[in-house]
């Protein structure tokens, strides 16, 4: 981080981030942040020492990162999805979620204030993600840090859980008593999926792992089936008022499509948009992906009578704030399997692609 006394320099513009440090005041005009220069494995991220921190706009928050989660959207990004929107930015900086402390905020910033810890989460679109000192959001994506948890377990929480909440309150809109299957449980989004719903008093049902068995089950399913060992058609009982698919792959549409009653929604987190962008550009794959979503919604309707939808994270400020409750009282997180810090993160991205941690990576800045 590049710092300078406000006392040896002429006035600088706002862009030039005034924060305090002690009794210090500081401008931050750079900072560390990893760089993602171009498409590939772990090895094309780049850790550059004096990267420019932007200008704030109104409605922004300069969050000092104290720990930042690598997602599986993180790793997919890195070797080229969603290129086609992504491409013309590079270099981009990687990351969605962060945990960490205010230094400035936007001229319209109302909730927030400098010192303050915090925790949230950008759209996956975003430019300049979270990889960095110093990490930008608008005053929506963040909310206080739950008091209870340390920035490393915070920074584990936001981007999942809110894609959680995207599908099971935005979209199926869950109440009380309904019936939930998480095709995927053992992920970061299927495990917040289950803690959500079972908060709202639903009652869940979820597919996983063998390791991930008795973590689910201790988050309140009722039932939890080794996707590796049993034949979910057989071992699923009943009809579902919703099912969220984290896997997203034919075979689990089909079954979790059987498995709604009338009237109930099945949600994927696997849409098409940027795979078939992707293979033909934006002008060609956008249409084509609205025209896919559009058939298989009609056919669903059409012979199962359910609501079918692609989910992806929204920035949600009420979500947010609620996560913020449920981490708070403890009815809700996303363990963390190991960390690394920074410096390390070609090593943290090389573990998550080989799958030598099937758990939350959380990178550490100092």
């Amino acid at each position: 981080m590049r710092v300078l006394k406000s006392q040896s320099v002429k006035p600088r513009p706002i862009s030039e981030l005034l924060m305090k440090v002690g009794s210090i005041r500081c401008y931050v005009s750079s900072c560390r942040a990893v760089l993602l220069p171009r498409f590939g494995g772990p090895e094309v991220l780049e850790l550059r020492p004096d990267v420019r921190v932007p200008d704030l706009k109104p409605n922004e928050v300069l969050v000092r990162a104290r720990a930042v989660s690598i997602n599986h959207l993180d790793t997919r990004m890195r070797s080229g999805y969603g290129r086609s929107i992504s491409e013309p930015l590079l270099p981009l900086i990687l990351g969605r979620d962060v945990s960490g402390v205010v230094a400035a905020v936007g001229a319209s910033v109302k909730s927030l204030t400098v010192g303050q810890e915090v925790f949230g989460a950008l759209h996956p679109t975003a430019v300049r993600g979270t990889y960095a000192d110093y990490a930008i959001l608008s005053e929506d994506e963040l909310s206080p840090k739950p008091a209870s948890v340390t920035h490393v377990e915070a920074s584990a929480i936001p981007f999942a859980a809110l894609t959680a909440w995207r599908a099971l309150k935005s979209t199926a809109r869950i109440t009380e008593g309904q019936k939930l299957l998480v095709v995927g449980g053992g992920g970061a989004v299927g495990f917040a999926a289950i803690q959500l719903a079972v908060a709202a008093g639903c009652h869940v049902t979820t597919t996983c792992g063998n390791q991930s068995i008795n973590r689910v089950m201790a988050a309140g399913a009722e039932q939890a089936v080794d996707y590796t060992a049993e034949d979910l058609e057989v071992v699923i009982k009943g009809k579902f008022d919703a099912v969220l698919d984290t896997i997203g792959v034919p075979e689990t549409e089909r079954i979790g499509i059987n498995l709604l009653n009338r009237g109930g929604h099945y949600m994927t987190l696997q849409g098409e948009a940027a795979a078939l962008s992707d293979r033909y550009g934006l002008p060609i794959g956008l249409p084509m992906a609205t025209a896919v979503l559009l058939k298989k919604r009609i056919q669903y309707q059409y012979s199962h009578g359910i609501e079918y939808s692609w989910i992806y994270m929204r920035a949600d400020s009420e979500g947010l704030h609620e996560i913020r409750r449920l981490s708070e009282a403890g009815k809700l997180h996303i363990p963390v399997e190991k960390t690394f810090p920074i410096t390390q993160v070609r090593e943290a991205h090389e573990a998550k692609d080989k799958k030598q941690i099937l758990g939350k990576v959380v990178l550490e800045l100092d």
